[in-house]
């Protein structure tokens, strides 16, 4: 298992090593959430619930373009209202 050494700024401040970011994906300003034991700090990314479902969907394996994506969303939203029983009210007298 690597290891690797920082030290703490004047401000409580550490470095984390290049490598590591790229591995965790840490980037600036990102979170941290930091697990204290008796003689033990981990430190983790946190990841906010966006952050964790993004491209948890699988994208679409074929070439699309807007009118169809509009058609399916109005087809697939049709469905389920259909399904739920809920009709827009009539519009004639």
């Amino acid at each position: 298992m690597p290891r690797y050494t920082s030290s703490v700024s004047p401000k409580g401040q550490i470095t984390i090593p290049v490598e590591m970011r790229e591995k965790f994906g840490i980037d600036p300003r990102d979170r941290v959430t930091f697990e204290v034991g008796d003689d033990f700090i981990i430190f983790r990314p946190l990841r906010s619930p966006v952050d964790e479902l993004y491209r948890s969907v699988p994208e679409l394996n074929e070439p699309h373009d807007w009118k169809t994506v509009r058609a399916n969303a109005w087809e697939e939203h049709a469905d389920h209202v259909a399904s739920e029983g809920i009709y827009p009210e009539s519009t004639e007298s």
